[in-house]
């Protein structure tokens, strides 16, 4: 019953194997290792496997390469890859370093789980990577959104929930695409922070979105001053009007608003406690860092 159970995850798409879940690229290949029958590992020719194609190429450590290529030459791959039957061969959904280190021990083929994800979600797939392994700057971070958002038709709500952070991240992050590409470009180079962008992202006038642009970097303006110099409405029209909502009952609503903007994540203040959700180590370091607060070990 436990094989039967295990045979039919195999072929469970990537939505599915998260259940309601927010999706982990670090554990999308723990699921699929741990679902995996020994007997559905296949070997496969290392000259038939090829990179995401949906994945920029990345730039990998050859001192660190060559010590898991001399691991695997006294030793062997201890854990298969995941890949998927294209055309030409297979393309790597997970692995691709132990792939590059078994060439370099010479060997001829790798311990290999086949799986069955479509073009979409080896896109998906790709884009979480970047999203949840790679340093993206804000404007890099804000376009991975908005191809999630076009290529799997979700709404920002359901964007936000899928990967664990608050509906309001999304749409800050979604907003500073609109500045124009030239201040883009200013917060892309790390010369205004993502703060800045997002007061001006707020504006409506593009020529008053580029002068304080330039005011920001030539006076080292803060976001706190950026924030009261665009305070007047008249002076400063704002580009969507912020309408009022119902009072809740919450009390701490504005402020629960406030820390899921600010972090970036799902907050929840209830019975006198503070709730921050996180996906993966790398997204709780993001907070720390935020609170500067030191991890440990």
């Amino acid at each position: 019953m436990e094989v039967t159970s295990k045979r039919r995850a195999l072929g469970r798409g990537l939505e599915e194997l998260f259940y309601n879940e927010p999706i982990d690229y670090n554990k999308v290949e723990e699921k699929i290792i741990t679902e995996t029958p020994k007997e559905a590992i296949t070997m496969v020719k290392l000259s038939e496997l090829r990179s995401n194609p949906y994945q920029p190429r990345k730039v990998f450590d050859e001192d660190a390469l060559k010590e898991l290529a001399a691991s695997i030459k006294e030793h062997g791959v201890f854990q298969p890859i995941i890949a998927k039957k294209s055309i030409k061969g297979y393309e790597i959904i997970a692995g691709e370093r132990r792939v590059k280190a078994s060439i370099m021990a010479g060997l001829e083929e790798i311990p290999t789980i086949i799986r069955n994800f479509d073009d979409t979600e080896m896109m998906e797939i790709a884009l979480l990577e970047n999203l949840q392994r790679e340093n993206l700057n804000a404007i890099e971070e804000a376009n991975a959104y908005k191809k999630l958002l076009e290529t799997l038709s979700l709404t920002q709500e359901q964007l936000a929930a899928r990967l664990g952070k608050s509906r309001s991240h999304i749409t800050n992050m979604i907003g500073l695409l609109a500045l124009p590409e030239v201040i883009q470009q200013d917060v892309s180079e790390q010369k205004i922070s993502m703060g800045h962008a997002r007061v001006l992202s707020k504006l409506d006038n593009k020529e008053q979105q580029r002068e304080l642009a330039d005011k920001i970097i030539a006076e080292g303006l803060s976001v706190r001053s950026l924030e009261e110099l665009t305070n007047s409405e008249e002076k400063y029209p704002k580009a969507h009007k912020q309408v009022k909502t119902k009072e809740t009952s919450n009390d701490y609503k504005y402020l629960q608003d406030e820390l899921c903007e600010r972090l970036g994540a799902k907050v929840r203040i209830k019975s006198n406690k503070i709730e921050i959700s996180f996906v993966n180590g790398n997204d709780l370091n993001r907070l720390l860092e935020i609170m500067h607060i030191e991890p440990r070990g």
